[in-house]
């Protein structure tokens, strides 16, 4: 598989990702800094939507009903050079599915997220599932 994505920004303004039909704004400026993310939060929404797409991904292959999903990310950024060291991450799935086996899923999220490998090789990663029921 091949991905592409293009980003363009004009001087002393904001820029923008456009990938596929979709256009992601980010900031680039001191002026947006508390409105836009930046490219470390982008960064890490890539490793947010990683696992969220395998939470749905797997939830057909191991057969398990959730209504939602969501996830919390943390990381701490190191100054010299400038990096991320860790990262952090609670995920809470909300079904009442017995079938739902979080040790399994989160077995199946390290081995197969795309982003979620290509990030343990730069910094680690610790992280929990859990599963709240829906009311």
């Amino acid at each position: 598989m091949n991905y592409q994505v293009k980003a363009s920004s004009i001087s002393n303004q904001d820029a923008e990702i456009h990938i596929k039909e979709s256009n992601i704004a980010f900031g680039t400026t001191s002026r947006t800094s508390e409105s836009l993310p930046n490219p470390a939060e982008l960064f890490l929404g890539a490793f947010a939507a990683c696992m969220l797409k395998n939470v749905e991904r797997f939830s057909g292959m191991m057969k398990f009903n959730y209504t939602k999903a969501t996830v919390t990310v943390n990381a701490t950024r190191l100054e010299q050079p400038p990096r991320m060291d860790s990262i952090i991450y609670n995920l809470t799935i909300y079904s009442n599915d017995e079938k739902l086996n979080t040790n399994l899923l989160k077995k199946n999220i390290e081995k197969h997220g795309t982003i979620y490998n290509t990030v343990k090789l730069a910094c680690s990663i610790l992280g929990t599932i859990k599963t709240l029921k829906d009311v």
